[in-house]
């Protein structure tokens, strides 16, 4: 077979070569030991959390090392397509702080190694094919769907591996006359790798490959022996080849991928090394898993996990450098101890490590997560808040917006509560649980919730705060506010101070801690809430006594 011939025959439009394209794509002038990295979702319209996962290792190796990181739209496969998916790929990554150096964009693509939309790179994928064709590498295929599916009844009758390869690869024998004769009578075709290795023997005799994987170290599996499609009917390459080719004209020099790709590791390596390629550094990372209702570890499920999608967190109003905080956790075990000798340091400038990765299966812990937020959220500054919650707001609960840009400055106040001194209060989580944490400060949201305390009548809590009414001077300080609270509590018999109540239980109705709660009833419309002087001093006098007295006239 001259195959040089038959490499024209199959790609006569097809004038450049794999070398000519070194020079459209020159190795990057980077610092040594700089990274490049690349997101390359496909556009399916849902973007999850471990893209987000991914996109984070991915973020972290490019930068802290002086590289580049980009987005790579992998849309090769029609029947995937979503329109407005690459949106909303850009947007969800971009609300939570991944910033990509060039690629694909919602207002196009910016860089020199582009297009960076696989559909565009057809000529590219076709000159490496015909390459691989030149070479005896690869071979046309006119097997119909039709003989497929026999083929692979038959393999499963035989009990055979499934797929194309040895005496199932019946195209590989086709002359060139006769490959030439299905071409004019325009019978269809794909373009299959011809593999090397080796078939139908047992499998202690199989190739082996050895490779090291940044994350798991080294990995040794059989190598590929199948011949698989390396371009489609459609002139359009499958996933296999179009990644090997931009990931070596793309400078790429990590792929960050999950697990579930290692199968696919020996077709990569094989292909690489077919075109005359160094590979990229492959760092496989783990699932992200989750402790299901039978108390066992899985994997979590677009179908029964809602909280895989990033919308989740973006519809809440997770904050996104608490969501980072919280990815950290689980990407690098040495990151907790970092952060408890670090509180204030900012999270970049954390050393993150593929060797500390987890390969094993990353525990996600919704709970976990809510507890990083809380401690992340107390250290950033009530303007910074206010300015998520308007944004958040705007965004997803619009009818609140009109309440924050109104009492802004109040606003500010009211998330600053409790986050003073040594030991802070952590009352905030997320945008959807702040709001509901804090909305009895807006008269349209206010409800009555808590009940009395047990040893509180309703009579007493009427003459509790018809006296505390009577004595309040919205000018007084803490302490001498809280000092006629002593009062009213001693005059009605309850204790001044709960120690005096737990000594002597029987000589009061309760203590100051249940006076006080009436109050806070009637002011907050719950029994829990941060420090009532404070939360009057926000809603000012006349808001103040007007609670009291509607709850006294209920």
């Amino acid at each position: 077979m001259d195959y040089r011939k038959l490499a024209d025959l199959l790609f006569p439009h097809i004038t450049k070569t794999p070398q000519d394209y070194e020079a459209v794509y020159p190795p990057r002038q980077l610092p040594e030991g700089a990274r490049v990295t690349r997101l390359a979702p496909s556009p399916t319209g849902f973007i999850h959390l471990g893209n987000l996962y991914s996109a984070f290792v991915d973020e972290r190796l490019a930068h802290q090392s002086g590289g580049i990181f980009f987005l790579r739209i992998e849309d090769t496969d029609d029947k995937r397509f979503v329109e407005g998916a690459v949106e909303t790929i850009v947007g969800s990554l971009d609300y939570f702080g991944i910033e990509f150096d060039e690629g694909a964009s919602v207002e196009g693509e910016s860089g020199e190694y582009g297009p960076y939309h696989q559909s565009r790179r057809a000529e590219l994928y076709q000159a490496c094919v015909k390459q691989l064709v030149q070479q005896g590498h690869a071979y046309p295929c006119f097997l119909t769907e039709e003989e497929l599916s026999e083929i692979r009844a038959k393999q499963e009758a035989e009990k055979q591996n499934p797929g194309i390869y040895g005496r199932w690869a019946v195209s590989r024998s086709l002359s060139y006359e006769e490959i030439e004769e299905k071409l004019k009578q325009g019978v269809p075709y794909v373009v299959r790798l011809k593999s090397s290795g080796k078939t139908d023997v047992p499998a202690e005799e199989m190739d082996t490959i050895t490779v090291s994987d940044a994350i798991r170290g080294e990995i040794t599996m059989p190598a590929n022996n199948m011949d698989i499609v390396i371009l489609k009917a459609t002139g359009i390459p499958t996933y296999h080849f179009a990644h090997v080719v931009d990931d070596h004209y793309m400078r790429t020099t990590h792929v960050v991928r999950g697990e579930e790709w290692l199968s696919s590791l020996p077709v990569h390596i094989e292909l690489f090394g077919l075109m005359g390629w160094q590979p990229p550094v492959y760092c496989h990372t783990a699932h992200l898993m989750k402790i299901g209702e039978e108390g066992t570890k899985r994997k979590l499920s677009k179908r029964k996990d809602p909280e895989l999608s990033l919308d989740y967190y973006r519809r809440d109003g997770y904050y996104p450098p608490a969501v980072r905080e919280y990815l950290m956790t689980l990407l690098n075990s040495n990151f907790e101890e970092w952060r408890i000798a670090n509180p204030e340091e900012s999270l970049d400038a954390f050393a993150f490590s593929t060797e500390k990765m987890s390969n094993s299966g990353a525990l996600f812990d919704l709970d976990k997560l809510r507890d990083v937020c809380k401690d992340v959220l107390v250290r950033v500054p009530a303007s910074e808040l206010a300015a998520f919650l308007k944004k958040w707001a705007g965004e997803f609960r619009p009818e609140l917006l009109p309440l924050f840009e109104e009492q802004e400055e109040q606003l500010e106040k009211i998330l600053d509560l409790g986050r003073s001194g040594n030991k802070p209060r952590k009352d905030l989580v997320y945008a959807e649980q702040i709001f509901e944490f804090i909305r009895y400060f807006f008269d349209d949201y206010f409800v009555i919730e808590g009940e009395l305390p047990e040893n509180v009548s309703a009579e007493d809590a009427s003459q509790i705060l018809q006296r505390y009414l009577a004595t309040y001077d919205h000018s007084d300080d803490q302490s001498t506010w809280f000092e006629k609270i002593r009062t009213i509590a001693s005059d009605l018999g309850y204790a001044a101070k709960p120690k005096d109540y737990r000594k002597n239980p029987d000589q009061y109705k309760g203590h100051v801690g249940d006076v006080s709660t009436v109050i806070r009833i009637a002011v907050t419309g719950r029994t829990q809430s941060p420090d009532v002087w404070e939360i009057q001093q926000i809603l000012g006098e006349e808001r103040t006594r007007e609670r009291i007295k509607s709850y006294l006239e209920r």
